[in-house]
């Protein structure tokens, strides 16, 4: 399902040069050469920069905050204030470990959706299998929290409430869930991204176009608003979204 999308999109875009196919097929020697085997290593590329970006952050981080009238570190401090407020909000009390499964997926999602300011590299997020991982990762956490929260037993018990006939519902309920964050965030950066590349191929290689662009403040709308801003929106609403289920699954049947 995901490679038929993927692939549909791509020829709908590939027309006006916009969408470019860059895969890897490590099973092609088994014959196995479909869009689910393949692999988008300019995606997986991007991907990696995000996680040196982030490593990078984390190092200057740790060394900021241990200075005193810094203003790098008191960013650092307010952005975790801000999420642990926002844990405790939801989830009642403060727990670290979902704190910082929280605070990771927004600024993971957030540097992914903002990547394409740096010049020749694009958002992993513009790719539906990102935006599944990312969904079914957030899933899965929130699922095995809720194990550990109320055991197994309970937990498998929830699927048959309020009645045993509902299981089956429940349980698409929960899949759902799945795809409504990930097609959510992907086709807000997969649109974005497209606008960003039609803009670009509009005014390339026509000077009096650039120029106007710069002079006129079109790029640096369309990169803050279309980019920065709409990038930060949709980490946040993906991230909370999570957050909204975490602790629906960790507080149900608590007083």
């Amino acid at each position: 399902m995901v490679g038929h999308y993927r692939q549909y999109g791509q020829t709908q875009m590939q027309g006006l040069d916009i969408v470019h196919q860059h895969y890897w097929r490590p099973f092609k020697a088994f014959g196995l050469t479909g869009n689910f085997w393949n692999i988008n290593y300019i995606i997986v590329i991007n991907t990696w920069v995000v996680l040196g970006v982030i490593a990078l952050f984390i190092i200057l981080a740790r060394i900021a905050i241990k200075r005193e009238d810094n203003v790098f570190g008191y960013l650092v401090t307010w952005f975790a204030q801000a999420f642990s407020d926002l844990s405790i909000q939801s989830l009642g009390k403060f727990y670290f470990n979902h704190f910082a499964f929280v605070i990771s997926l927004f600024t993971f999602i957030f540097l992914c959706n903002t990547l394409s300011v740096i010049p020749w590299l694009e958002e992993p997020t513009s790719d539906l299998n990102t935006t599944l991982g990312l969904g079914v990762t957030s899933f899965l956490y929130t699922q095995l929290s809720s194990i550990r929260a109320h055991g197994f037993l309970r937990h498998l018990k929830s699927f048959f409430q309020p009645f045993v006939f509902m299981f089956p519902i429940n349980v698409v309920e929960s899949l759902a869930k799945i795809v409504s964050i990930s097609f959510r965030l992907f086709g807000n950066i997969f649109g974005v991204a497209v606008i960003s590349k039609l803009y670009l191929k509009a005014i390339g290689g026509w000077w009096i176009g650039e120029l106007l662009g710069i002079m006129s403040g079109l790029n640096f709308i369309l990169i803050f608003f279309f980019v920065i801003l709409d990038g930060g929106i949709q980490a946040f609403v993906f991230s909370m979204l999570s957050l909204t289920y975490l602790s629906l699954e960790v507080n149900h049947g608590e007083e």
